[in-house]
């Protein structure tokens, strides 16, 4: 049986349990709850960065081609009977034509005061046709060197050949060296190299040589048997003369 103090100061409140430290992995649940994680698609959508990066994500899809906000824009431009991509350059689109390089393509863009970085699907049908019209005016604007025909065989003129007038050309030029039996002429005819290529070990027609059928090879091999055979038979001795009796 206790006794009760007689002065209450003497009263001591009883001590309280010490508080338990929490322990690492407890804080880590925790703060895991308080601030779920985003997954990737939302970080994508709200513009966050990747884990251990500082900068903005990289584009996952490359870049295409450029696009233009012109309603009158073309995806196919028709130039000396040859479709171009609209969606390219003017002066690389250009290079789609037959006997068009970048620097004519690039020349006939200023002569014609035409952006050559441009996309050529913008550009007005009037614009296209004073394009074709400057390609054709070529040989008179720039100098001999620069276009691909610079001295006429028949007249001496200087043409530069473009599109279907290209391959034609060189057609005729072709057969005008048959019909004169020219070397290169005779070359063209026979399918052999007509630039002084070597023909020993590359150009050959024809059936090649050095390979045979399976066929032609045993018949060979057949016949250089039968041929060495008798060769190596032993030659038969005469026969000895017989004595007469006595």
């Amino acid at each position: 049986m206790e006794l009760a103090p007689k002065n209450p100061k003497d009263e001591q409140e009883p001590a309280a349990p010490p508080a338990e430290a929490p322990s690492a992995g407890a804080e880590k649940t925790s703060a895991k709850k308080e601030k779920p994680g985003r997954n990737k698609a939302e970080e994508k959508e709200a513009g966050g960065h990747g884990k251990g990066k500082k900068g903005p994500l990289a584009p996952t899809a490359k870049a295409g081609a450029p696009v233009s906000t012109n309603p009158n824009f073309r995806y196919i431009v028709r130039v000396a009977n040859t479709d171009l991509d609209g969606r390219r350059r003017t002066a690389l689109a250009l290079t789609g034509v037959s006997g068009v390089g970048l620097r004519i393509a690039e020349a006939t863009c200023q002569l014609a005061g035409v952006d050559p970085h441009g996309l050529i699907g913008d550009l007005p049908e009037a614009t296209v046709d004073q394009i074709e019209a400057t390609l054709v005016d070529l040989p008179k604007k720039l100098p001999a060197w620069m276009t691909n025909e610079p001295r006429d065989y028949v007249g001496g003129d200087t043409f530069h050949r473009f599109g279907p007038d290209l391959e034609t050309a060189g057609r005729d030029a072709i057969n005008q060296m048959k019909m004169i039996r020219s070397y290169r002429g005779v070359r063209h005819e026979r399918g052999q190299k007509v630039r002084g290529q070597r023909t020993r070990s590359n150009g050959r027609t024809g059936m090649a040589a050095g390979v045979l059928k399976k066929a032609a090879k045993e018949a060979a091999q057949t016949k250089a048997r039968e041929e060495a055979a008798p060769a190596a038979a032993p030659a038969a001795k005469p026969a000895a003369p017989k004595k007469e009796a006595a």
